[in-house]
């Protein structure tokens, strides 16, 4: 472990995403924050004061320790003016694109989403943003900015800081950008899709380092702009973990305990799998139990409650908070991951993923055999990854599972504990530390 340096470096990193807004990309930094400090950095979080998201964690807010500064400051986002439209206190356009029948006032919130919001609603943060905090780099408050997106409207506030100051900046990309599934699902002009093209190109050539989460969202963006692209993955961190989870690793259970946790919407189809459950248990006298922990589409709990072998295997235990989700592993036996089907499903690896790994449980995801989470998987030994509608391979998976109820944790993914890619991180910073007079 490096020591920590004597010297103040700072590092401003500009998020849309923090606590008690939850998912993989509020831990990616919130975990990366928390580390920083240990290699001889500073984190300050730049965020909106107001943010328009939907799932919420409180327990993660508990992880914002004392060193690390937040700054928050206003965002006007374009919902209010929709929902107004619609009589909607709950509505967003991207809710839309779940619905069967859109009426047409939700047709043209969409286009207006798709055409006149570039690159995205928090667009109107970018002149604020930039106007308050060109004045603290002015006042030689920062080493190094980072900005990380989705939303990619982040990436604008730092391309404008660094024309008007100079700062090192580096651009974190969860997700692709002109290449993102997403936007083909808007209905969307050929201008705007160039203009999306344009402002990502602009963003690979001026940031210091461009970082990414994939192998293959690396590759992609090597393609846009040749240039080097840092791969960093996310990970887990063995202190969410409670101490005793890897105390009595020998399960007994009346029932096979089989978990996913995370979201189900219309790119994460779960009904491949639930058919080859049922095919391999709905005649066998061994008891399962497939739960699921977190948010899941309506089609779908509408499709398991219509069978009745599988509404009476499958539990919806809803959100919970990241802390609660521990429990819920400790009891498993196997851990279900399901992928994306969709045009980035190759470069898809959910940040649950290393957790799952951490557990020590055995994984058997749905998703691209060749992609990088399988690849990931079949290196450390945790898993395996079948397509959608290999059913064959998952019944076959699923039997030569029953009679194992131990598990052993590899060690061959301590490469991906969110302290050791935060040394990664920090290394990189250190190139790029920008002298403070």
């Amino acid at each position: 472990m490096e020591l920590a340096s004597k010297v103040r470096k700072r590092v401003l990193i500009i998020t849309y995403y923090w606590p008690p807004s939850a998912g993989s990309g509020v831990q990616r930094w919130l975990k990366f924050a928390k580390y920083l400090p240990g290699f001889g950095w500073e984190p300050v979080i730049f965020t909106p004061e107001n943010p328009d998201f939907d799932l919420q964690d409180q327990s993660l807010e508990q992880e914002v320790g004392p060193e690390i500064e937040v700054l928050k400051f206003p965002i006007w986002e374009p919902y209010g003016v929709f929902r107004s439209l619609k009589g909607d206190k709950k509505s967003q356009p991207s809710k839309i694109l779940e619905k069967e029948n859109p009426t047409l006032t939700d047709k043209l919130g969409l286009w207006a989403r798709a055409n006149l919001l570039v690159p995205d609603p928090r667009v109107f943060w970018v002149k604020p943003a930039v106007n308050f905090l060109k004045d603290l780099i002015d006042k030689n408050q920062f080493h190094c900015i980072i900005t990380t997106g989705p939303p990619h409207s982040m990436h604008l506030i730092g391309l404008k800081l660094k024309k008007l100051t100079g700062i090192p900046w580096f651009a974190d990309f969860r997700d692709p950008w002109s290449k993102w599934e997403f936007l083909d699902t808007l209905p969307m002009t050929d201008f705007v899709r160039k203009k999306h093209e344009q402002l990502e190109l602009n963003v690979l050539k001026e940031a210091d380092e461009i970082l990414t989460i994939s192998p293959t969202f690396q590759n992609e963006f090597i393609q846009i702009h040749n240039r080097k692209i840092q791969l960093l993955t996310n990970g887990f961190d063995s202190s969410d973990f409670p101490v005793d989870f890897f105390k009595n690793q020998d399960l007994k259970s009346d029932a096979l305990e089989i978990l996913y946790t995370g979201v189900i919407d219309s790119i994460r189809n779960p009904s491949p799998f639930l058919q080859a459950l049922k095919q391999c248990f709905e005649t066998s006298t061994d008891e399962v139990k497939l739960r699921f922990v977190g948010k899941v589409s309506n089609e779908v709990v509408k499709y398991v409650e219509s069978d009745s072998w599988l509404s009476k295997h499958v539990i919806f235990e809803g959100y919970v908070n990241h802390k609660e989700v521990f429990d819920f592993y400790k009891r498993s036996h196997l851990l279900l991951l399901i992928l994306t089907d969709s045009k980035n499903a190759k470069g898809n690896i959910p940040g649950k993923l290393f957790e799952y790994m951490a557990t020590g449980r055995p994984i058997i995801g749905l998703g691209d055999p060749t992609g990088d989470s399988a690849e990931i998987l079949q290196k450390a030994g945790s898993g395996r990854v079948f397509k959608h509608h290999d059913s064959k391979g998952i019944r076959e998976f699923l039997e030569e599972f029953r009679s194992k109820s131990s598990f052993e944790r590899s060690d061959k993914i301590n490469s991906y504990s969110r302290k050791n890619l935060t040394a990664v991180l920090a290394k990189l910073l250190d190139n790029y530390e920008h002298p403070i007079s």
